[in-house]
């Protein structure tokens, strides 16, 4: 049976700590946060630096990550197969309706945004990749939403208050549950100026593997109430293509 490193879950520790505290450390510092002697955090935090993922001041002598962690971070995700659908169904909506697409997970209790391909219309609504938006003011987070047991879906929406993003905005829990009953029978969700005013935006959801994952199409509500249904068969179209959705 796998055994646990110490060594190993240590040194994933140290980033812990320093992300935690946000500051540089000295070694007694991470010795007494770790809980282990300083000779051996010695060791640890002498190991990280030779390796580049630590740096120390030259007057105080006190540890600091670098920006190496962040780059190999930033590698494995380019490279991850959820990243690549994702960027492979945003890009494939784009062609075929030519508004704003997103392709969202959940994270925690928001929505992470992990591809997006900008429309090319004059009016346009965007979000940057690894932006984080409300699950219940967003067509992507009832979408996901939809696809969590009851039970699990109202402890995320419980979390914290549900904060009005506009006057649209749907704050009651039992209001909002009622319109994700009606999303997953009818299969689609919609948000109608509830996270940015004036904006309208359709989504589907679908699983990948064990990730809920959901797509959406998003501009000014005009356009989206103009193009409704073939908007929602593009959704339904790139889901089946590439998430093999329900």
């Amino acid at each position: 049976m796998p055994t646990v490193i110490p060594a190993a879950s240590r040194a994933l520790a140290v980033f812990e700590i320093f992300a935690r505290e946000k500051r540089e450390l000295s070694n007694s510092d991470m010795a007494r946060l770790l809980s282990v002697a300083d000779s051996s955090c010695s060791d640890l935090l002498h190991t990280l630096q030779s390796l580049g993922y630590l740096m120390r001041t030259s007057r105080s002598r006190r540890f600091y990550p670098t920006g190496r962690l962040h780059e190999v971070a930033r590698q494995i995700s380019e490279n991850d197969p959820l990243t690549t659908i994702a960027r492979e169904a945003v890009e494939l909506l784009g062609e075929k309706s030519d508004e704003t697409a997103f392709f969202g997970a959940l994270d925690t209790a928001s929505v992470k945004v992990l591809a997006t391909q900008p429309s090319r219309l004059p009016l346009r609504f965007i979000l940057d990749v690894g932006e984080r938006v409300a699950l219940h003011a967003s067509a992507v987070g009832k979408a996901l939403l939809s696809l969590l047991p009851r039970d699990e879906a109202i402890e995320l929406l419980q979390r914290r208050p549900l904060q009005p993003v506009t006057p649209a905005t749907i704050t009651d829990i039992d209001q909002l549950l009622a319109q994700i009953d009606q999303g997953r029978e009818r299969d689609w969700f919609e948000v109608r100026g509830e996270g940015t005013e004036g904006v309208t935006a359709l989504a589907v959801a679908a699983r990948l593997g064990d990730h809920p994952v959901a797509l959406s199409l998003a501009g000014p509500t005009e356009r989206i109430d103009r193009n409704r249904e073939a908007y929602l068969q593009t959704l339904r179209e790139v889901r089946g293509t590439l998430l093999s959705g329900d």
